[in-house]
């Protein structure tokens, strides 16, 4: 990598002062400045090897310097840093032509190797104003919510991929925002002109899902009174999200392989071939891998699919995003109301310390509850507690933490989750849900009702002994017997 001038604008002089320590090691040359018409001086006298603005200055925002700087000298790179980590702002920073944009507080040794990219990777020149996008203003409602550096990741490759038609496969578990994302790549996509066009695998009986999927013609078929345009055809020039394509059935799955592979397909009954003229954004809480390691999924469809694989955290693992979640819920349920309610410091922290299996959604339906059910203007930690009081977590302690046999424990989960749902039922998996969950603590108290005998457990579950192994291997569960 060759010795450059790296020109900062940033208001913010330890930032400034940070940055040009650690650039400054590397053996560049820093220029800093906290105002956007030094930098733009700067430019237009030819100066600079690579550009760091921030969005926030006091005389200009970066941001709109950027189309300027593009026009003017389009092969130097612009990285943008800002404190307005929202989705928008990363998509704007793309859209514009950035280089890189990075969240703050940003990781130093992150932005380092970003620098080191943008200074050594070929440079291709290309006008980016044709795809400019109409976005909202920073006022209106946000597709997504949280500032967490998980969310921060998802945001800059969703900005990413804003430009492009590729096939992207979003993974996690349920309730956490996966249509809210496909919905939001198709919206400040390239295709945003077209419709967004849902269809949930796991809603369809698997009879019907080709001529849900494709269509079908007048007479196709007992019932077929009139022709039918099927979900790819709605889409053209849109997007079609494949909601838990983990449940798709296998014979489906290879007529949806054939449209990937050729761009085309017939509608159920028809003869004459449709050219398929849709992105496709595809979601599963299911591991696929596994599925094709079992033969429930084809390994070729997968790849087709897995061409970005983007993962949605659980809200556990951003926790930090919960006040800005509950304080958009509570606008949301109260928008036609003269006060909106708040809630004390005390209850945010119980809310963060509280494991979420339903994700977003389980926190969404609490905020509601607490809206409609309790009329006081400030949610306090009592409040809180009492409607997550009877709440399960189930896991492979459940016994010693909440003094329930296993059965109990089961209804007070299931009990505890139709309640979350106010009648908006899952449309499919309850019953591998709940399979899935009981796994552990199953096979777990099975075992230490046999001492560790894993024939005499294999007995009692009616299972064989491989498969019980192989469970416990997958599982994780340490098999101990007790010496008396």
């Amino acid at each position: 990598m060759s010795i450059a001038t790296i020109l900062i604008a940033d208001d913010d002089q330890g930032i400034r002062t940070v940055l040009s320590h650690a650039l400054g090691r590397l053996g560049h040359e820093v220029r800093t400045t906290g105002t956007a018409a030094n930098l733009w001086r700067w430019i237009s006298n030819g100066d600079g090897d690579l550009v760091i603005t921030d969005v926030v200055m006091p005389d200009e925002n970066g941001l709109d310097m950027i189309p300027r700087i593009r026009k003017l000298r389009p092969e130097l790179r612009i990285i943008v840093m800002s404190a307005q980590n929202t989705l928008i702002t990363a998509v704007r920073a793309t859209e514009r032509g950035a280089f890189e944009y990075l969240p703050k507080p940003f990781d130093l040794k992150e932005l380092v190797e970003v620098v080191k990219r943008a200074l050594t990777e070929p440079k291709v020149t290309s006008d980016s104003s044709s795809q400019v996008l109409e976005l909202v203003s920073e006022e209106d409602k946000l597709p997504l919510i949280g500032r967490s550096p998980a969310m921060q990741g998802i945001y800059r490759v969703l900005a990413r991929l804003m430009g492009t038609d590729l096939t992207v496969l979003i993974t996690g578990e349920s309730g956490t925002g996966k249509e809210l994302v496909a919905k939001a790549l198709h919206d400040y996509g390239k295709r945003s002109y077209g419709k967004f066009v849902p269809i949930n695998m796991a809603a369809i009986p698997r009879e019907l899902i080709e001529s849900e999927l494709f269509g079908h013609e007048k007479g196709a078929f007992t019932g077929a009174i009139n022709r039918y345009a099927g979900r790819f055809e709605q889409a053209d020039g849109g997007t079609l999200f494949l909601d838990e394509i983990g449940d798709m059935p296998i014979e489906a799955q290879t007529r949806l392989l054939r449209v990937l592979q050729e761009g085309e397909y017939t509608s159920v009954g028809g003869r004459s071939p449709i050219t398929a003229n849709a992105r496709i954004i595809a979601a599963t809480h299911r591991d696929l891998k596994n599925a094709v390691r079992q033969g429930l999924f084809r390994e070729d469809l997968y790849y087709r699919l897995n061409v970005v694989p983007l993962r949605i955290p659980p809200l556990r693992e951003r926790t930090e995003d919960i006040p800005e979640l509950v304080a958009h819920f509570l606008r949301g349920k109260q928008s036609d109301k003269l006060s909106i309610k708040t809630i004390e410091p005390q209850a945010i922290e119980r809310l963060k310390n509280y494991r979420w299996p339903g994700n977003v959604r389980e926190l969404e339906n609490l905020i509601q509850r607490l809206d409609v059910l309790y009329s006081q203007s400030n949610i306090d930690l009592m409040t809180v507690e009492t409607e997550l009081s009877d709440s399960v977590v189930i896991d492979e302690n459940i016994e010693e933490k909440n003094n329930y046999s296993l059965e109990e424990s089961v209804g007070i989960y299931l009990r505890k989750y139709f309640s979350n749902t106010n009648g908006n039922y899952p449309t499919s998996g309850l019953y591998e849900e709940m399979l899935r969950k009981f796994e552990k603590p199953l096979l777990r108290l099975t075992l230490e009702a046999t001492n560790g005998n894993q024939i005499k457990a294999a007995e009692l579950l009616g299972v064989n002994r491989n498969t019980l192994r192989k469970k416990l291997r997958e599982l994780d569960i340490e098999v101990v017997r007790n010496v008396k």
